[in-house]
């Protein structure tokens, strides 16, 4: 009879097979923090994807030797959003035409890049692309690639912006950031 219950539970918590999104759109702490703003997320992690190196640390990346960028796997329930909707906010919520760089981060961990896990992925990712070039006037440089691995950053670099609201980045670049992809979710 335990065991039973034990599978309900587990069953009613389990409602949904949870999906998940790797993207890089610059300093992953404000990729973090815009995300975690969106219905239907309930996880972000900020890590490394898109390198050679297995399991770098931050120090590591921060070389631009890894290959690898700061980016954040989104968990999210495809009953509440989609992986197209995920995509179409990723063009509002950083600058997708400079390449290697957002704001006063440069390096090619900061470049834009979205990972895809399927090819249906790879084809939504292309055609949102496609689709979003209309709304800039310099082309787009963002790398669509398979994801090979990902690796979560440092416990210190998770939920850095509801963690550290007064630090001086995250109150000149991420909050900032964060109130303009808030009111562009509105006006969708």
């Amino acid at each position: 009879m335990r065991y039973l219950i034990l599978a309900l539970l587990l069953s009613c918590s389990m409602a949904y097979a949870e999906k998940t999104a790797v993207l890089g759109g610059g300093c992953f702490w404000c990729v973090e923090a815009m995300y975690q703003t969106v219905p239907g997320i309930d996880k972000v992690v900020s890590g490394y994807a898109g390198g050679t190196t297995e399991n770098p640390s931050y120090e590591e990346v921060c070389t631009g030797r890894t290959g690898h960028a700061e980016v954040v796997q989104i968990s999210y329930d495809p009953e509440k959003i989609s992986y197209e909707k995920i995509i179409d906010l990723f063009w509002k919520a950083h600058d997708p035409t400079t390449l290697n760089r957002q704001g006063a981060d440069s390096g090619t961990q900061y470049r834009s890049i979205i990972l895809y896990q399927t090819e249906e992925e790879k084809q939504i990712a292309e055609k949102s692309k496609a689709v979003a070039q209309k709304d800039f006037k310099s082309s787009i440089v963002t790398e669509i690639a398979p994801l090979k691995a990902f690796y979560p950053a440092e416990t210190y670099h998770q939920d850095f912006f509801k963690n550290n609201p007064n630090n001086p980045y995250n109150r000149a670049v991420t909050a900032p950031k964060v109130e303009k992809f808030e009111k562009a979710q509105q006006h969708q």
